[in-house]
């Protein structure tokens, strides 16, 4: 068929261990337990193709491939790769819904006259703007477990970046991620830096050095107990006077 496609290799591998992926955690607040991180990985059957089907019911409804422009068309230049298109020249799958707020895509970014093998994974945001992510599927998965499927964490690779909100979360479990930038012109910047003179304050305590005795002589131990018994002699007198 025409638009027949394989799956990458790595993908393919995935699917043949598990049939998608979902793994959602959550955090308490006033002992009162709210999702937060949410890591998606639709299954075979809910690999969605997009571009091709209409928005709307409507017969004459627009669909996705109305939105391509090729007056304003921007090709990859650079280290910039082409974008995909929402018409026959691509094939996109969704990947992720990320829960309403864009939508992670295997594209196929050469499907005429065939369907080329290589594929990439790509980021469309809610305003329909592409944002590329990672060449592999491999080294998509590695990133979602990086981020911790946290909140809008997809937006980190786009021009504007997550919300505030999103960043706040970003902070709390993820500091040197949402930073990655900064992290990268200095280094030190983000580092958490732990005095621990400052956390476990204590009272230094000065240890007690034992004197040491020095050897005496032995004549002075003769000495010494010469003495001792001549005032044992002399306290003995003393009392046997009294």
């Amino acid at each position: 068929q025409k638009n027949s496609c394989v799956l990458p290799e790595d993908l393919k591998n995935f699917y043949l261990m598990t049939d998608g992926f979902q793994m959602t955690w959550s955090v308490k607040t006033d002992d009162t337990p709210m999702p937060l991180g949410s890591m998606v990985i639709n299954s075979i059957s809910k690999l969605c193709r997009l571009g091709g089907s209409s928005m709307y019911t409507l017969p004459s409804a627009p669909t996705l491939a109305d939105l391509e422009d090729d007056t304003d068309e921007e090709e990859g230049n650079g280290d910039k790769p082409e974008k995909p298109h929402f018409d026959s020249r691509s094939l996109i799958f969704e990947l992720d819904p990320c829960n309403g707020n864009g939508k992670v895509c295997l594209v196929y970014k050469h499907a005429e006259p065939v369907v080329s093998p290589d594929t990439e994974i790509w980021f469309l945001d809610r305003a329909l703007y592409w944002h590329f992510l990672t060449k592999t599927f491999t080294a998509y998965y590695r990133l979602l477990i990086t981020h911790l499927g946290l909140p809008q964490w997809q937006y980190a690779f786009t021009s504007y970046g997550v919300s505030p909100q999103a960043k706040q979360w970003f902070n709390m479990y993820k500091p040197i991620t949402i930073n990655t930038a900064l992290l990268s012109e200095e280094a030190d910047s983000f580092v958490n830096k732990l005095d621990p003179n400052k956390v476990f304050k204590s009272k230094n305590k000065t240890p007690v050095l034992k004197k040491k005795q020095l050897p005496q002589p032995p004549g002075s131990q003769k000495s010494h107990t010469s003495m001792t018994s001549a005032k044992t002699s002399s306290l003995a007198g003393n009392s046997s006077r009294k």
